[in-house]
């Protein structure tokens, strides 16, 4: 049985690790915080480490990051002694599930690759809720090898697993899709607030939108929990929406793709993020949106 080492222990990877050690895997965890680790390795049996060099003893290394700034930061320099990327042994199989850029990614399976290192990304996508009961959605990419190692080690986390092309691939998807759902929650916020104006109750409208072909993932699941009831924690921060979008939209420029509905959902969501920022809301969640409609609007979703 491949040993295991889970690096990044959030709102995500927690309940990741709690899945994986549930298929009985041997894993060790390390996570900056170092409160969530004795918590995560109480939790699950897992061996907790002390630093992220202690994960090149693994066979399988699992990053769960926020950035390809982070996941650069904890590998470090293939040719720097000391360094996570210098350590990993040949054999060694390199898994990052975080929303990492693509152009990062297929860079560092190509250094990596020197040192018999294999690289597979595999994002995911469905959020916390789906993260606890293990039916994440999970891209893959890499090499045909790579990909089939990986597979039995996605599978304890996610119901659905595709493969899409070779490394980086997958990040470049992720952050794709995660620039369609931005626009579908704009939308949603911009048509119920259009008709709360107009006179119409946002949750009567809700109730036939998603009856009817304007729905999204959006209106089914965020709106009325996380917006009309005030919940305001969709579980993806508004900062890693505007990270995620803003690489979608710097690979379309990379395609001269013209893409002015993306450029202008990029763009506002930018707007709301430093518009909240400024207004002492440092870390504000996707929901937060709401809050930038009604100032700007002067119409208001929320309770």
């Amino acid at each position: 049985m491949d040993k295991i080492a889970f690096i990044g222990l959030g709102t995500m990877g927690h309940p990741m690790v709690r899945n994986l050690a549930a298929s009985g895997a041997a894993l060790s965890v390390f996570d900056v915080d170092a409160d969530a680790v004795r918590g995560v390795a109480e939790e699950t049996g897992a061996m907790p480490l002390a630093s992220t060099a202690e994960a090149a003893a693994a066979d399988v290394v699992v990053l769960m990051l926020p950035d390809s700034a982070i996941v650069a930061k904890v590998l470090g320099d293939v040719d720097a002694p000391g360094s996570l990327a210098h350590a990993l042994r040949p054999g060694t199989l390199l898994i990052d599930m975080g929303s990492s850029s693509p152009e990062a990614t297929a860079s560092h399976a190509d250094a990596l690759a020197g040192r018999g290192v294999t690289v597979v990304d595999a994002p995911v996508s469905g959020g916390p809720r789906k993260a606890v009961d293990g039916t994440l959605t999970i891209m893959m990419g890499g090499t045909e090898t790579g990909c089939r190692r990986a597979l039995p080690i996605l599978r304890t986390m996610g119901t659905s697993v595709t493969y899409v092309g070779p490394a980086g691939s997958a990040h470049a998807l992720k952050s794709l899709n995660n620039l369609l759902s931005a626009i579908g929650l704009v939308g949603a916020i911009e048509v119920l607030t259009v008709g709360k104006r107009f006179g119409l109750d946002p949750r009567v409208m809700l109730g036939v939108i998603n009856q009817s072909t304007g729905r999204n993932q959006s209106t089914e699941v965020k709106v009325e929990p996380q917006i009309l009831d005030g919940g305001r924690n969709v579980g993806f921060s508004l900062p890693l929406t505007v990270k995620d979008i803003s690489t979608a939209l710097g690979l379309a420029h990379s395609q001269n793709v013209a893409t002015p509905l993306s450029e202008t959902c990029v763009e506002l969501c930018r707007t709301a993020l430093a518009a909240l920022q400024r207004d002492g809301i440092s870390n504000p969640d996707q929901a937060d949106l709401a809050v930038h409609f009604a100032r700007t609007t002067g119409t208001s979703l929320l309770p």
